[in-house]
């Protein structure tokens, strides 16, 4: 059996540190006389009060630390069919996501989120035989692989066999980045055919329900 690694995205939304800027405001006098306010001071050029009662400092960005966006995907988000080019297999996937065609392969993506289904010819998968070939090889094509389970699940289309684990995502196109991401793999079976559909996002993000819309959308056609 292939593995379908979880694809590129095409576009990442990024959270820079925070560089925070903390300035003392202006002092206020009080006395059990007339109240009277004092005048903020004058400052500097160089960031520093003449009565050097003040003085602005910065925060410096620690290097190499992100917080990756939550990647939660919206409750109202629309889901539309999908037909295989070959009739093989229809499938909701979220509306307006884009969509990746490669040999074998179909993927659809929105910002951390990514959706794909790749079909080949294969025995019928079972637990035993995804922790002794599917597994390593999935280790073998990602970074950081951590394995969280192996089972079956029902879906309409019928009994699946699914792997999840955590991996790095792909590198962003445009910054490089590289977030954690938390992954579902469905094997469906029909026939010779195993359909591979894979499901991966932000760690920690809540994509239980869209999740499983989509792959309880899948069904095999005639």
């Amino acid at each position: 059996m292939n593995i379908a690694a979880p694809a590129g995205r095409s576009s990442r939304l990024l959270i820079a540190p925070a560089v925070l800027l903390l300035t003392a405001g202006p002092a206020v006098a009080c006395s059990s006389g007339p109240s009277s306010v004092t005048q903020p001071s004058a400052t500097s050029s160089s960031g520093t009060s003449s009565s050097g009662t003040a003085s602005a400092a910065t925060t410096p960005a620690v290097a190499g630390t992100e917080t990756p966006p939550p990647g939660d995907i919206p409750d109202s988000t629309a889901y539309v069919p999908y037909q295989a080019p070959g009739g093989q297999y229809v499938v909701k996937v979220p509306e307006g996501w884009a969509r990746t065609v490669t040999a074998g392969a179909i993927s659809f993506t929105d910002k951390l989120n990514t959706v794909s289904v790749t079909v080949v010819s294969a025995k019928a998968p079972t637990p035993a035989s995804a922790r002794t070939i599917e597994v390593p090889k999935i280790q073998g094509a990602v970074r950081h692989f951590t394995l969280a389970g192996i089972g079956t699940v029902q879906r309409p289309a019928g009994s699946a066999v699914l792997i999840r684990y955590s991996a790095d995502s792909q590198p962003d196109l445009v910054t490089g980045k590289v977030y954690p991401d938390a992954v579902e793999r469905y094997e469906f079976y029909r026939n010779g055919l195993e359909a591979i559909v894979t499901l991966s996002g932000p760690k920690g993000a809540d994509n239980v329900d869209p999740w499983r819309t989509v792959t309880s959308s899948f069904r095999w056609l005639p």
